[in-house]
């Protein structure tokens, strides 16, 4: 912006930023973690098991048991979670990201069922969505994926995007996206996207849908819900029945410390997983896995029970966002567009203009912390300028609405700031 660069529009946006500001006020948006309300409603996983309760399914809980594909009752609750078969399941630890590094590396290292050797050797591209999860884009980054970005679209990716790179490309590996409620726009793949998806042509024979079923059952509503597909079935039934694996964590429906991760896929697969698993483990945290298996099978309404009780904390933030960001800065677009989901963590939010970095930038000074822009596309670069992901999940709620008004200042001041820019220049 020229230094006298200046509008009615502009003067009164900054004079409400700075209002604000002078509040002195420290807020976080940052991440979605759940509150201290939500953790308190599983306390009782803390006591779930007594001194003498040593023994789970004839199996002794301090000593080895159950191998590496976790403890029966823990794979067959969570088997039931996925709408699979237990023989489908393994139940690994904290977390789903882990055990979703765990599969690419040994992909990398070993290949997968049908792959002609390791993945490393083929310099290997793995599709995403954007806007996208920046942890699954730090994870293939890191182990050395090239990232493709395709968009996110209200039903799900965009599987024409997705079958065009994979169809003449071998090095394309596969693709890993959030299938329910998604991070962070809260879109979910439909069933008739699920089903072209599993039958993708695609050049590798190896190639795989890696999902990360996160927020599966994170329904904000008992009404409005989106209904999770099952990708597994789905792949065994397009003829590619090693092609899915999905993953899934109780980390924000118990403890995020202390959760436990599991993934279903084939059988074929599960043996696949637990050769290389079994090479660096005796086993996954058994006594962790007997915890929930007791806590959530004796929890009022089991695992839906919970989850209802979480909606009842977690859906009052989702609607303060809409209301105030309504409120703030109209519906018509001319500041910003955003979409309340029915389940998830998380709002994302894009400006009318491309100022989102701007907008972090003002939000800082102000106290109020938000993710970085660009943290939603592969190494933080967001071509549009545009997306912000907002996390309403943990803060107390009238916290939430106070970051909403702040925000709201933010991006008023950074969009007329922009637009006297423009008009000056």
């Amino acid at each position: 912006m020229t230094q006298h660069a200046t509008s009615p529009a502009l003067d009164q946006a900054r004079a409400a930023y700075d209002a604000f500001r002078a509040r002195g006020l420290k807020l976080n948006m940052q991440r979605g973690q759940p509150s201290d309300a939500d953790f308190d409603l599983s306390n009782g996983l803390l006591t779930a098991l007594g001194e003498d309760d040593v023994k789970m399914d004839g199996l002794d809980l301090r000593n080895y048991p159950g191998g590496v594909t976790g403890l029966p009752s823990a794979r067959a609750l969570f088997a039931g979670y996925l709408d699979l078969k237990a023989e489908n399941l393994i139940v690994w630890n904290n977390s789903s990201l882990e055990l979703q590094g765990l599969v690419l590396t040994f992909a990398l290292l070993h290949g997968l069922r049908g792959s002609e050797g390791g993945w490393i050797h083929e310099r290997p591209k793995m599709i995403v969505t954007v806007p996208g999860y920046d942890r699954h884009f730090q994870l293939l980054e890191t182990l050395g994926f090239e990232m493709l970005a395709v968009n996110m679209q209200p039903d799900g990716p965009d599987v024409d995007a997705i079958e065009r790179l994979a169809a003449g490309d071998p090095s394309v590996k596969g693709v890993l996206f959030v299938p329910t409620y998604s991070n962070p726009g809260g879109e979910s793949i439909s069933p008739e996207k699920a089903r072209r998806l599993m039958g993708v042509r695609a050049a590798a024979p190896d190639f795989t849908v890696f999902a990360d079923d996160a927020y599966r059952a994170h329904h904000l509503s008992d009404t409005e819900r989106d209904e999770p597909v099952n990708l597994v079935t789905l792949a065994r039934d397009a003829g590619h029945p090693d092609r899915a694996f999905v993953f899934a964590s109780t980390s924000k429906i118990t403890f995020a410390s202390a959760g436990l991760g599991f993934v279903g896929t084939s059988e074929d697969n599960v043996k696949w997983l637990s050769k290389y698993l079994n090479a660096q483990s005796i086993g996954p945290n058994k006594v962790e896995q007997a915890r929930h298996v007791r806590f959530l099978e004796g929890y009022p309404g089991g695992l839906e029970g919970l989850m209802q009780a979480h909606a009842r904390l977690i859906a009052p933030r989702f609607r303060a966002v809409d209301e105030v960001l309504r409120a703030e800065l109209g519906t018509e677009g001319e500041y910003a567009t955003w979409r309340v989901p029915r389940g998830g963590y998380f709002i994302s939010l894009d400006t009318a203009e491309p100022v989102a970095a701007r907008v972090v930038e003002l939000a800082d000074a102000a106290g109020v912390s938000l993710t970085p822009a660009g943290a939603t596309y592969p190494g933080g670069k967001d071509p549009t300028g545009r997306n912000l992901r907002l996390a309403p999940t943990r803060p107390p709620l009238e916290e939430v609405r106070v970051a909403m008004q702040g925000l709201a200042a933010c991006i008023r001041l950074a969009t007329e700031e922009r637009r006297a820019a423009d008009e000056g220049s």
